[in-house]
């Protein structure tokens, strides 16, 4: 215990008479509570540490003491060993604060470690969070980096480091969201500039759900490693591996790529003709490759590797609905695609057609601006969404091909915001993105019940109510991050379209489908659906 002070930030706290008489004292300096503790039977052994208990504040000098030097703090029993300052039972780690006995002075080390050293314990005492989903602890952790003047995306950083390989297909939705939440916070900070008010949760929230959704995502997932093969950057040969769901041919290529110095946006072009070589994922290998470049731009180059890698991983596994009956008249549409006819289809009458029909209406109108067809296709989007039947997510008795919900709606307009995006790097994917927009129209046309009357906002306030839409998000109300995660996105994605197109035709068609798809929240889950399918599915099998 005894120790030299000379040269040190010591200083004197109490007597050590004090300690000995009353085994505990509380006493406050530099503005902190601190707790002191002698250990019975060992007066010798001295510790101090946070009165505040990491976990919820309450007090520990109310705390439990044992020979061992454990200390329990009795509201929860989180148990904390005063010798080595580790969690017993708990997360947050107590803080401790050295002790030093000169006569009967009783001194403390209250000096702060380096701002980096700070930043790494909590980093890494955030990893530790992460495979539990310790929701609050992570909350805690974030705001802590935050307190002591850290950057709040490194934790984000640290928790796509953690996250990266343990997708075990790739690339989700958890990434795709983080890119929304980070713009978020980077609008906030901007819009306070140097008055940014750190210690905001407005400014904590999009971090830590973006790092719960990844905690969420991957909860107990072991590692699945990348491999390691490098091979000399070829445009080519990454197209070829991704076409063959060769991943370890493509991460190959991608690694010769990183050996060059190359950049994310140096290799958007491969990534967003990889994304639309088919119809796949549903839409969301071109989402996940927008929202990827987004991720990279927000963070920095720190996380392009695993963020690529991660990618590539979902390329290669995303399921390729233009094999399956239902979607393979879109290969055929594509190989016809010739610019001659200019006569755009009506927007009303394009909402009801089936896919192939969809397909051909689009394929007809191929020699029109694809700016033209692609505000058709998108005001079809809208009002489809305006006029699903939102009896199809209440129902139990029905077939799983008739199982839809407003998730499905959202894609089609998410798809497009990717595809406006996309096509201003590689115009010359304008017919592959128009005609899979085509695809959703066609696959949604079967879940529409027409609105007879509908309570639409004015759509000169559009922007205004999903700036208020957004800003209410920061306290959503889903429990699954799949949920909350496609409000955001279709948000930010409708809202950036309407930056984009200022007089667009279909602003009151859209407005009216957001309020009515807000007013009619998705049926979180479904107990009788999910068991009247899996009897009338067992019932038929041989």
């Amino acid at each position: 215990m005894q120790q030299s002070v000379q040269h040190s930030p010591y200083i004197r706290v109490a007597s050590v008479s004090e300690l000995n008489r009353k085994g505990r004292l509380l006493i406050k300096a530099a503005g902190r509570q601190i707790a002191i503790f002698q250990i019975p039977g060992a007066e010798d052994h001295i510790y101090a540490c946070n009165n505040r208990c990491p976990h919820e504040g309450y007090p520990l000098i109310e705390g439990s003491i044992n020979g061992a030097c454990e200390l329990t703090c009795n509201w929860h029993n989180w148990k904390f060993d005063l010798a080595s300052g580790q969690t017993l039972i708990g997360g947050d780690r107590l803080r401790r604060y050295p002790v030093c006995v000169a006569g009967d002075d009783l001194l403390l080390d209250l000096s702060d470690p380096p701002l980096a050293e700070r930043s790494r314990q909590i980093l890494d005492n955030l990893t530790e969070a992460m495979p539990e989903h310790e929701y609050d602890r992570m909350a805690r952790e974030i705001a802590r980096l935050i307190k002591i003047g850290g950057d709040p995306l490194d934790a984000v950083r640290r928790a796509i480091q953690y996250s990266h390989d343990r997708f075990e297909f790739g690339y989700g939705h958890a990434y795709a969201a983080s890119a929304d939440w980070l713009g978020i916070h980077l609008e906030y900070r901007a819009q306070q500039g140097r008055a940014w008010d750190c210690t905001s949760e407005l400014a904590l929230v999009p971090v830590l759900e973006s790092i719960g959704h990844m905690a969420w995502d991957t909860l107990r997932q072991r590692r699945f490693p990348f491999s390691s093969g490098l091979r000399t950057w070829d445009s080519r040969d990454f197209a070829a591996a991704i076409e063959a769901q060769d991943e370890a041919g493509a991460v190959a290529c991608l690694r010769g790529a990183l050996a060059q110095g190359m950049e994310m946006r140096q290799l958007q072009r491969d990534f967003i003709a990889a994304a639309l070589a088919h119809y796949q994922g549903f839409g969301h290998a071109l989402i996940y490759t927008y929202k990827a470049s987004q991720l990279v731009d927000a963070l920095g180059p720190a996380v392009m590797e695993p963020v690529a890698l991660s990618l590539i991983r979902y390329l290669c596994n995303s399921t390729r609905e233009d094999l399956i009956p239902e979607f393979r008249p879109y290969t055929t549409a594509l190989a016809g695609w010739k610019p001659a006819g200019t006569r755009l289809p009506a927007v009303q009458s394009l909402a009801g057609l089936s896919i192939s029909k969809a397909l051909e209406a689009v394929g007809a109108a191929a020699g029109a601006p694809p700016q033209a067809l692609f505000t058709v296709l998108f005001h079809s989007a809208c009002l489809q969404m305006l006029n699903f039947d939102y009896a199809l997510d209440e129902r139990c008795h029905q077939a799983v091909s008739k199982n839809a919900n407003w998730l499905d709606f959202t894609h089609a307009l998410t798809f497009a915001n990717a595809l406006r995006w996309a096509t201003g790097h590689c115009p010359e994917k304008w017919p592959a993105g128009l005609l899979q927009m085509a695809c959703f129209i066609g696959r949604n046309s079967s879940f529409q019940n027409p609105v007879t009357s509908a309570d639409p906002l004015p759509s000169e306030d559009l922007e205004t109510w999903i700036d208020q839409a957004l800003q209410a998000h920061l306290d959503h109300q889903y429990p699954e991050y799949i949920v909350s995660c496609h409000y955001l996105k279709l948000l930010v994605a409708v809202r950036e379209e309407l930056r984009h197109h200022r007089a667009a035709p279909w602003r009151g068609t859209l407005a009216a489908a957001l309020h009515r798809m807000l007013a009619l929240p998705i049926k979180r889950k479904h107990v009788l659906r999910v068991a009247y399918q899996a009897v009338n599915f067992i019932s038929k099998e041989d």
